[in-house]
């Protein structure tokens, strides 16, 4: 029960726990990725505004730049770009000098088509990297727009400073909420600001050969927005990033797997709990089930080696109607079974047929000592002059020839519900027992044997010409009606179903006054079959113990009406 039900039941329910643990777990992180990339995107978007928000007064700067009598309105312009939350300062430019150095080309944003600046009608020339203001004593990030005068045609610039921290305001806030590590690098992955959780001055992604920060500036060229887990379960940092829309720039967050997931780690935890628990309950049931299951089955198991060594006293008690109750069941009824077939092989020893014996079990008499008187047909039967041939046969053939004879004359007397009482060397005693009713059918189921068994002799010698014979076989068979003890003779450890009486001698006597081949019926026999029996005419023979001569019929046929 251990090796083949309860350990694959565990072992399946393991599998199956652990299969569901991990799609639930995948479903968890999935739903973790996309949340933490929801969370990064409103954080950019709120750089991306703060950006927008100037970018579109120097758009319609621009706009105006390009209208003659727009004087008034550039300069309302200016005042509101002044006056914008984070400028600094703003700062136009005719005739500026060519810049010594070109800004870098804007880079493809990944993932999507168009540059990284995208603002309106990309009047923007350049976003400056942050640097640090020492007027202002703080970082700032210029926003720097060309043009040229629309009368003059002379070049014009316009620069607008804008404080760093402002753009950086609540990225930490409306970013992931246990992360305190948040960074922002241009698109070679140079460091802009990062927060003071990351410590130290950095200036390039990847710099210490961090494998997540490598990973994630390898992935940061290949697509807009994504996460990477580190080594270890749980990973030791996980980080994630989103490009900005509004400028080259991408900002970064990292935090503790431990803390990023501990939703996940905890859900692990408690799943493997309730899955322990529910493997263990189930167990238990198996265990409860199938441990009752065993305990009758070594029930069934034990009862079967005492009726091995012929105890028929057990009797299993059937307390369900399954499959076991069943074959509870069919082990009492197995039982009470051979019960009946040892007490009929007791009572009646081998030579009674099975529908006979069943028949005289359920008269009372039949299983107990005694017996009862009443009037049966007696037949006996014996090979003429066998003694004689035996002689000159070795004892195997002589077995083996009565063995032969035996086997078809107890055939043909349970054929016609005989009673075998014993075997007398190559004589056989049968009686017929009328129980109750009328002796006449007893009688004539007598007198056919006696006919069916002269019948099989013949067919027996034909079978038998190859044996070691010197002549055919004969019988001699007498019949006979009259009162006996019938019931169980001998003692309550060793007993036998038969007959005793003066009708037994006188059967036996009677068959010594005939040949081989011949029937003989007695007078008694003649009054009860009447004219159904075709006899040669009476004969008369005195038997010793009988003061009267015996009336005697050699019997030919019999022919029962229709």
């Amino acid at each position: 029960m251990a090796v083949f039900l309860i350990l694959p039941t565990a072992l399946l329910l393991f599998a199956m726990g652990f299969a569901g643990f991990l799609y639930a777990r995948n479903l968890l992180v999935d739903q973790w990725r996309q949340t933490a990339v929801l969370r990064l995107e409103r954080a950019a978007h709120y750089m991306d505004m703060r950006l927008a928000r100037v970018a579109e007064w120097i758009d319609l700067f621009d706009e105006a730049a390009d209208d003659p009598g727009g004087e008034d309105t550039r300069k309302f312009i200016l005042s509101r770009l002044e006056n914008l939350q984070g400028v600094i300062s703003v700062r136009l430019v005719q005739n500026p000098e060519p810049r010594g150095a070109q800004p870098e080309a804007p880079q493809q944003r990944p993932g999507k088509g168009g540059t990284l600046t995208n603002l309106y009608r990309r009047t923007l020339s350049e976003i400056t990297l942050p640097r640090y203001d020492a007027g202002g004593g703080q970082e700032t990030v210029s926003l720097i727009s060309e043009f040229s005068h629309p009368e003059t045609g002379q070049p014009g610039r316009l620069e607008v400073s804008v404080r760093f921290d402002y753009l950086m305001k609540d990225v930490e806030s409306l970013g992931w909420w246990q992360s305190r590590q948040v960074c922002l690098v241009d698109s070679r992955g140079r460091y802009l600001a990062h927060s003071e959780a990351m410590g130290g001055h950095r200036s390039q992604l990847g710099e210490t050969g961090d494998p997540v920060e490598l990973a994630v500036l390898k992935q940061m060229q290949e697509k807009s927005h994504g996460t990477w887990f580190g080594n270890g379960r749980p990973p030791e940092m996980v980080a994630g990033f989103y490009w900005l829309g509004q400028a080259p720039w991408v900002l970064i967050m990292y935090a503790p797997g431990k803390q990023i997931l501990a939703p996940i780690i905890e859900f692990r935890f408690y799943f493997a709990i309730a899955g322990g628990l529910c493997i263990a309950v189930i167990l238990l049931l198996i265990n409860f089930a199938g441990g009752r299951m065993v305990r009758r089955i070594q029930g069934l198991l034990h009862a079967f080696q005492l009726v091995a060594k012929g105890s028929y006293m057990v009797r299993l008690p059937v307390s369900s109607t399954d499959e076991i109750g069943r074959l509870e069941t069919g082990f009492n009824e197995m039982v009470e079974g051979l019960k009946e077939l040892d007490f009929i092989r007791d009572t009646f020893g081998r030579y009674v047929d099975r529908e006979v014996a069943r028949e005289l079990l359920q008269r009372p008499e039949a299983s107990r000592l005694g017996g009862q008187k009443r009037e049966v047909a007696i037949l006996m039967s014996d090979i003429q002059g066998f003694t004689a041939v035996a002689e000159s046969l070795s004892p195997e053939e002589t077995i083996g020839i009565l063995n032969h004879y035996f086997g078809r004359m107890i055939d043909v007397i349970h054929e016609h519900k005989g009673i075998i009482v014993d075997f007398y060397g190559d004589g056989v005693l049968v009686f017929f027992d009328p129980h109750d009713g009328p002796v006449a059918p007893a009688a004539a189921r007598a007198v056919q044997c006696s006919l069916a068994m002269q019948r099989s002799m013949a067919r027996l010698n034909q079978e038998m010409g190859s044996k070691p014979l010197s002549s055919a076989l004969e019988t001699r068979i007498a019949v006979h009606a009259g009162s006996v003890v019938v019931g169980n003779i001998g003692s309550a450890s060793r007993s036998k179903y038969g007959i005793v009486g003066l009708a037994v001698n006188m059967t036996q006597r009677m068959e010594t006054e005939i040949q081989g081949g011949q029937i003989v019926v007695s007078r008694r026999i003649s009054e009860l079959l009447g004219d159904t029996l075709v006899v040669k005419p009476p004969f008369t023979a005195r038997f010793k113990g009988i003061q009267d001569a015996v009336t005697l019929y050699l019997l030919e046929d019999f022919r029962p009406p229709e």
